[in-house]
């Protein structure tokens, strides 16, 4: 097993035993699982707060104003993936000092996107909001959440930036810690504001911006805490060096390319339901919630993916990057089942924490069959996207979702015709599951010397 010895530092033992590659995957996965199913959470309590605000379309409204952020930090997140697969490689490969300017590197773009979304906030408010399409009362409304709430973009693109640092430092519990008291502080807050003040939906948006800044001093102090021996090596100098800022970039286009083209994918979801009427939007808005608690929870993994990918390739330790592979793949495939499993069991009873109104939870009983399929065709692409970020194979991941951004267009217009919001879910469902595909077989079956290439 001689192919098993590691080139880069001390760390993971060269050659282990199943359950230690298993308790190593958890290591990270569990606190970024408890991380990211508490992440959608932010967004569930703010549904459930706007379903209790005594009209429906408060809930369209929220749906409206969530869509039109997670279009901006959904593009952000380039941010954290990109930081968190550069960061892991030179963790592995014992170079602290790049670690250190990786950091600032992140941290620099991250405040550059901010002000830019912040100066143009009205234009980019207005316009967002044009094309959601929405009634009137619920444009409104949206339009009084999305200003307000847009006082968070510093903090939270920052978090991107420090978080993704976090995953690629092997490092999963600070990130769990903060999103934990973020969504705490969110839910105390959004109803305290929105209630007690009787601000309605703008205070839950208000409750969001003090969460948010409230992370990021976290994020902060325990930076100046814990990594207190790479602050030595802080250099901003040496983290500007054009080379490296380059490699930097590169990876980020690419990445950011990814995500818009999901971004599309779930922004035109929102529009296109808005189309169909304002019960359908509230509808496939609460639907969403069981996706995102799935997606979440199976990032959990993937950021494990990135975190261990990345090591490994810093190491050149090919051995050990297979079998990690292989056992990510088998939770993928188990919280797969479990989501189906739930989902089956408790629909009605998880979307009842969202809304009290019986016409809307009838509404969903309608096309809950489509969320039930989503965890059979969405855990794979989820777990091999972690795979490729931690290798930073970028090209890949953007060409596939590319492709499968195509095809989730022509699956809609040739069907909605006929089926109307059914083909809408299902061209959704074509998209995840065309991106395992090709991610599978344009990765060579996820040959980990084709993972591995240029690096």
């Amino acid at each position: 097993m001689a192919e098993c010895r590691r080139l880069g530092v001390a760390a993971i033992e060269p050659f282990m035993n199943t359950s230690e590659i298993n308790r190593e995957i958890l290591r990270l996965a569990i606190p970024n699982m408890i991380s990211n199913i508490i992440i959608p959470m932010l967004g569930m309590v703010d549904v459930a707060i706007a379903g209790r605000l005594g009209d429906d379309t408060n809930i369209a409204a929220l749906a409206i104003g969530t869509t039109i952020f997670n279009f901006i930090y959904w593009n952000c997140s380039f941010l954290r993936m990109g930081t968190s697969g550069i960061t892991a490689q030179a963790f592995g490969a014992g170079q602290k000092k790049e670690c250190a300017n990786m950091l600032i590197r992140s941290c620099w773009l991250a405040f550059i996107l901010a002000f830019i979304l912040v100066i143009f906030r009205k234009s980019i408010g207005s316009f967002s909001l044009h094309v959601m399409q929405g009634s009137d009362k619920v444009q409104a409304l949206a339009g009084e959440y999305l200003f307000a709430r847009i006082w968070a973009v510093p903090a939270s693109i920052t978090l991107f930036a420090i978080q993704g640092w976090f995953i690629g430092m092997q490092d999963a519990k600070i990130p769990m810690a903060i999103s934990v008291i973020s969504v705490i502080i969110n839910a105390a807050f959004s109803v305290f504001f929105a209630f007690n003040l009787n601000m309605g939906i703008a205070g839950i948006a208000w409750g969001t911006v003090l969460a948010q800044y409230t992370g990021l001093l976290i994020s902060c102090i325990m930076l100046l805490i814990k990594y207190r021996e790479y602050i030595q090596y802080f250099d901003i100098k040496e983290s500007l060096r054009l080379k490296p800022v380059i490699h930097f970039l590169h990876i980020n286009k690419d990445i950011f390319l990814r995500s818009a083209f999901v971004v599309i994918v779930y922004t035109f979801f929102t529009a296109a339901s808005a189309r169909f009427g304002d019960a359908i939007l509230a509808t496939n808005a609460l639907l969403m919630q069981l996706f995102t608690l799935f997606s979440y929870m199976s990032d959990g993994f993937a950021y494990a993916g990135e975190s261990l990918t990345g090591r490994f390739v810093g190491e050149k330790n090919a051995c050990l990057l297979k079998r990690f592979i292989n056992k990510l793949l088998f939770w993928a495939v188990m919280i797969g089942i479990l989501f189906v499993f739930v989902y089956v069991i408790a629909w009605k009873e998880i979307l009842m924490i969202f809304s009290s109104s019986d016409e809307i939870i009838a509404s969903a009983g309608k096309f809950i069959g489509w969320i039930v399929a989503v965890p059979l065709v969405g855990c794979i692409p989820f777990m091999i996207d972690g795979i490729m970020i931690g290798a930073t194979q970028t090209k890949l991941l953007r060409n596939t979702v590319f492709i499968a951004t195509a095809l989730f267009f022509v699956g809609f217009y040739a069907l909605s015709p006929f089926l109307g919001n059914d083909a809408l879910w299902i061209a959704f469902i074509i998209f995840l599951l065309f991106r395992g595909i090709l991610l599978y077989f344009c990765s060579d079956r996820l040959n980990v010397e084709k993972i591995m290439e240029g690096n």
